[in-house]
């Protein structure tokens, strides 16, 4: 997450409305962030793969149902409007992998024991390739204009977490087996200039997995760059959930589980420049997708709760626009998104995600519309304070307003606030723009001297951030008062009793003040005792004056850092 900012929130389960015969159910989302999410519950028990056809913009979603071997597969197929067309059955073979050629004209799907296609537009069905007996479930990619996929060996599916994986293709019609091969349920993604991902789950006898990038231009994949991520001590291991090329296929995103979302080099898989913030406290990576356009990237979790379990945001890392987030929680949307469970269309102007309830047996796809304008903000009329004489350990209030363009907020929108001082940069946390643009950040500065205030608007999708604006101010010392109460007239044999108090604004002194007592009379002037103020900030002081006629008591405090210091007289006849 990102931790510099605190990012606005799209519940999902704002509000719905059931579309008679279609199974649809839609979330209107805020207007401020003219983004919609429509939301359908999706008819499988079981989830193994999701690919979208961008030319006839189709949604197709499968169903594996391993567990027997002559357990039927189910694809759903969808509008990108969320409407259903229809079921697809792959009878008494469960059906795992999905992948569209790139003319949008065939779905390529994984069987146990074949491979099949189907058109896009009638759903005809064709067996393409026989393939080698898979009882876990296949991944499917198109790349270089070729049908590639894994096929795991396995017994049994206790043995599919670490069953040995091969690499298959079908090139030029024929079944060849490529000779890569590792352990666990290798994923594949297919990505810009014929590459191809190739990543290795955390499993018993993967202990540090790795990733590869292939070139499958040729027909037959050749490995480029391939990396591990464990260090000499085993730590920092990959634990992939998910993996995906950016639009122009330069970079590379992970959703690791154990380190969140990695943006690496494609072209040596080093760790980007810029890497992407932390995903909220409490969200643990399991889904990835670039947009179409390259304009965004989607980060799915699995989190409980208010934390976010989808964030969508620039796919620059260096833009700090603040994210989109979204919650997904309970009967109406799922509770978390599930690993491989996100594709884009290829204009960027929808997210497909799936989702799951917490027991994994219920799913939901969503369809999200970010939004494809973003408007101006701009900070007017600078930066005021009260009140304006400023002091250190004294409540103090920045005022300033906030303008934008486009549609009103339902949401309050939120500004950050930073104070500079010799002490530092402090974060001063978020405070909320009312509705008509006016904000007031308080703080309580700690320190005398100069305190530059810094206000920010990040951003978010549908708003682009606003300048920041700055505010100097000069803090004073915090006053402080001695008040003191004395008889007018007073004898040398009876003394004299004088009753005060001591009241500092401000921090809290360190320790009790310690005041300084001068008398003068017609003899001179003499330093008494010190007093120190009690815990009520009172104090008494009691002499035996020396001569008669006037006598002045001083009483004086230096001040220190933070305070001023305070003096105060009284003068008291002294008779015989």
């Amino acid at each position: 997450m990102n931790t510099a900012h605190r990012s606005r929130r799209l519940a999902a389960t704002l509000s719905a409305a059931l579309l008679a015969g279609t199974g649809l159910t839609v979330a209107a989302a805020p207007a401020a962030h003219a983004a919609s999410d429509a939301v359908v519950k999706l008819p499988i028990s079981s989830y193994s793969a999701l690919a979208v056809d961008n030319v006839h913009q189709r949604i197709f979603v499968a169903d594996s149902n391993v567990g027997y071997y002559l357990n039927s597969g189910t694809i759903a197929v969808y509008t990108f409007e969320g409407e259903r067309l229809t079921t697809l059955t792959t009878n008494q073979a469960h059906v795992s992998g999905l992948a569209v050629s790139a003319d949008g004209s065939k779905l390529y799907a994984g069987l146990r024991d074949r491979i099949e296609a189907y058109d896009t537009t009638t759903f005809q069905r064709t067996t393409v390739s026989a393939a080698n007996t898979d009882t876990c479930g296949r991944e499917v990619a198109q790349s270089g204009g070729q049908t590639w996929f894994t096929t795991p060996y396995a017994s049994s599916t206790s043995q599919c977490a670490t069953a040995e994986t091969q690499l298959d293709g079908i090139v030029n019609g024929v079944h060849t087996r490529t000779g890569w091969n590792d352990y666990g349920d290798l994923l594949l993604e297919a990505g810009a200039g014929d590459r191809m991902l190739m990543g290795q789950p955390l499993n018993a006898k993967a202990a540090d997995p790795f990733l590869a990038v292939y070139d499958t231009g040729s027909g037959t994949p050749v490995r480029g760059a391939a990396r591990r991520f464990a260090d000499g001590q085993g730590n920092g291991a990959l634990n992939l959930k998910d993996l995906a090329f950016s639009a122009d296929g330069g970079k590379v995103a992970v959703a690791d589980a154990t380190a969140g979302t990695r943006l690496l080099n494609t072209d040596d898989l080093s760790d980007a420049a810029t890497g992407y913030r932390a995903l909220p406290e409490g969200a643990t990576a399991s889904a990835v997708a670039f947009g179409g356009d390259g304009k965004y990237i989607a980060r799915g979790a699995a989190a409980t709760g208010a934390v976010p379990d989808l964030l969508v945001q620039p796919a620059d890392p260096d833009d700090s626009t603040t994210p989109l987030e979204f919650v997904f929680e309970g009967s109406l949307d799922g509770d978390r998104v599930v690993p491989r469970g996100m594709e884009w269309s290829s204009d960027g102007s929808r997210l497909f995600a799936v989702t799951t309830n917490a027991a994994g047996g219920q799913y939901w796809l969503h369809i999200i519309k970010p939004p494809a304008v973003q408007y101006d903000t701009r900070f007017t009329g600078g930066l005021t304070h009260s009140p304006g004489g400023a002091v250190a350990g004294e409540p103090l209030a920045v005022r300033g307003k906030l303008e934008l363009d486009g549609p009103a907020p339902t949401e309050p929108l939120k500004v950050k606030a930073t104070r500079t001082d010799a002490d530092g940069t402090h974060d001063l946390g978020t405070a909320t723009v009312k509705a008509d643009g006016t904000f007031t950040v308080l703080d309580e500065p700690g320190l005398v001297g100069e305190a530059t205030y810094t206000v920010s608007y990040l951003g978010d999708l549908t708003h682009r951030p606003a300048t920041d604006v700055t505010h100097t101010v000069s803090v004073g010392k915090a006053p402080t008062a001695i008040a003191l109460t004395a008889p007018e007239e007073a004898s040398m044999s009876g003394g004299i009793e004088i009753t005060g108090t001591f009241t500092a604004q401000g921090k809290a002194l360190p320790e009790r003040a310690v005041l300084k007592v001068v008398r003068e009379d017609r003899l001179g002037t003499g330093t008494l005792s010190s007093v120190t103020v009690g815990a009520d900030g009172t104090f008494t002081i009691n002499d035996v004056p020396r001569t008669r006629r006037e006598v002045t008591y001083t009483v004086s405090w230096p001040g220190d850092d933070l305070h001023e210091g305070s003096t105060a007289s009284a003068e008291v006849y002294v008779r015989r």
